[in-house]
């Protein structure tokens, strides 16, 4: 039996952040944005709740956008109780939060422990000193390990979210920090590749040629390699690149950076790439050629805008991709014709 995971978000500004990390424009955030009610809370988790299936799915409640841990214990505990009921019910199985490493204590664990929170996030961004002073993170590697191990110790699962293309960073530095992540216990992860946005002190850096934006080919090729180490390593990927905002459609808030609305798609389409291309040769006396692949893969093994089967159709005449349900993960099988 499949079971279906859905994460009902719950926003949470910057509010309770002190730090103004170099690509976070904090002063728009606390300044046009507060703290939602308790009341806003439920019913968010309500209106969410009309559109889930109650057959085989798990729903969590996740407090993202912010530090929720820089909160008032007071507002922290105002805001787990609002999601309580939910729980004693059975709607919702648990609570998930993000926040920042250097904002974690026994104090704060106890009360998020004794409130049914079972996943903390934090924003670790990298596990490279140098990288976080440049980006004025506020925190250290250090402060990452501590916040680690303290959460593990009290039975939470550990997620690790990390950008890449910051100030400093190369792709080994980059899958250094994948490789930390793996190795401080994290069960799940988040990448995001830097975007340079309106109001940041990153934009600074941009324009006076200080700073230089990932590609998004590079972004690309980059996560790719991270998606290599991640799931070999039993890691979920939770998410691939920034949600799709308005500014950033639009193009208001974004000045550059690699952000597109289909980024995983793209990372996808080039992990299935390296493992079609070798048919080329394998079946290079064949004119047509039938791919079969998991049925979750299907439009990845495809790739985006076709992009794997317009390489393959260079090589044979006819290209066909097939869905088989009894193939797992990435396996899959040609057929020569």
């Amino acid at each position: 039996m499949i079971i279906k995971h859905f994460t009902i978000p719950i926003f949470i500004p910057g509010v309770a952040c002190p730090h103004q990390c170099i690509f976070c424009d904090q002063k728009k955030i606390s300044g046009r944005q507060k703290l939602p009610s308790a009341e806003k809370i439920k019913n968010i988790i309500e209106e969410h709740l009309t559109t889930i299936s109650k057959e085989n799915t798990l729903v969590e409640v996740g407090f993202f956008g912010g530090t929720f841990t820089g909160l008032s214990l007071k507002k922290q505990e105002e805001f787990l109780k609002v999601v309580a009921p939910f729980i004693d019910k059975g709607f919702v199985k648990s609570i998930r939060l993000s926040t920042r490493p250097d904002f974690i204590n026994d104090e704060i664990l106890e009360l998020l422990k004794n409130n049914h929170v079972e996943t903390i996030e934090l924003g670790a961004q990298s596990l490279h000193d140098d990288i976080l002073l440049a980006c004025e993170r506020g925190h250290t590697l250090d402060d990452v390990v501590k916040a680690s191990k303290m959460v593990l110790d009290y039975g939470f699962h550990l997620g690790l979210q990390m950008m890449i293309g910051l100030p400093c960073d190369t792709l080994e530095k980059t899958k250094q920090t994948a490789e930390k992540i793996v190795e401080l216990g994290a069960d799940n992860t988040r990448i995001y590749p830097t975007l340079v946005v309106k109001g940041t002190k990153l934009e600074e850096l941009f324009n006076n040629g200080e700073y230089t934006a990932l590609p998004l080919d590079k972004a690309v090729k980059w996560t790719k390699e991270l998606f290599n180490i991640f799931e070999k390593n039993n890691v979920n990927i939770i998410r691939v690149g920034l949600h799709p905002s308005e500014g950033l459609l639009n193009g208001d808030d974004l000045i550059a950076g690699p952000f597109h609305q289909s980024f995983r798609e793209l990372v996808l389409t080039e992990i299935w790439n390296d493992f079609l291309l070798p048919l080329t040769k394998k079946y290079k006396d064949c004119e047509k050629i039938i791919i079969n692949v998991p049925e979750k893969e299907y439009n990845y093994a495809i790739g985006y805008k076709a992009k794997n089967k317009k390489m393959l159709e260079k090589y044979f005449k006819k290209v066909s991709f097939k869905r088989d349900k009894s193939l797992k993960n990435r396996t899959y099988y040609a057929d020569c014709c």
